[in-house]
């Protein structure tokens, strides 16, 4: 390659670098940490230059953040309930949706036989970004990308995001041949505008752990919840 065409490759990877962080939302003290996460291993000398390293990192940064947060954001929720959440939040279908936000896959660096990126690569980015962010800037600022960039999706788990765990449970107590779930109303709290409900359900002569919610609804879905993590934890 000659000197032109190296100058040439130096500043469209500079360009790239100032987009990537203006779409990120962090300035990098050491921009070659950026552009390792950015390099594919299609257009890697070898599999060390790339970003694979960092994305195995950056998954760990981000599984750690998002159990932090939902585990301060539900603190009524069982740790099998807590899993469910962090899954999806951890997903490669998740990772691949924040990159498209973040308008990612016109800056991965890859090889030219390459002409789509599929969204596997796009998910490695976002998780390799996150451990870019990591080293150069420390986990308080992995974080606040992570919240940032994740924190629509983490803002909706709460009601909107449960599961019809009551036709859930109707279905378990079908294929057992026990009877139908009874949901029982045992406490309210709170003013008329902030009203709170508490819910248990009993399934024969066996009540399960109760559980509040800010509607009858949203109660009687989280006892559902519970009574199944009680029967099948799987």
């Amino acid at each position: 390659m000659n000197d032109t065409n190296s100058a040439s490759e130096s500043s469209d990877r500079e360009q790239i670098l100032r987009l990537c962080e203006k779409r990120i939302g962090y300035t990098f003290q050491n921009q070659e940490l950026l552009l390792r996460s950015l390099i594919h291993s299609s257009c890697a000398t070898t599999r060390l230059d790339c970003n694979e390293r960092m994305e195995f990192l950056g998954d760990a940064v981000l599984g750690m953040v998002i159990c932090e947060s939902l585990y301060h954001k539900h603190p009524d929720r069982r740790e099998g309930q807590l899993t469910q959440l962090k899954s999806r939040l951890v997903s490669r279908q998740l990772c691949t949706q924040v990159g498209e936000q973040l308008q990612l896959k016109e800056l991965i660096l890859v090889g030219k036989g390459l002409t789509e990126i599929p969204d596997s690569i796009t998910a490695a980015a976002v998780e390799a970004i996150v451990a870019a962010i990591y080293l150069d800037g420390g986990l308080e600022q992995a974080r606040a990308f992570i919240q940032r960039a994740f924190g629509e999706e983490l803002e909706h788990t709460d009601e909107a995001d449960l599961e019809n765990y009551k036709s859930l449970l109707q279905e378990e107590t079908q294929r057992d041949g026990t009877t139908v779930p009874n949901y029982v109303l045992l406490e309210q709290r709170g003013p008329d505008h902030a009203r709170e409900f508490c819910v248990a359900v009993e399934i024969e002569d066996h009540r399960y752990d109760a559980a509040w919610g800010r509607s009858k609804k949203e109660a009687e879905q989280k006892a559902a919840m519970n009574a199944l993590d009680a029967i099948n934890p799987e």
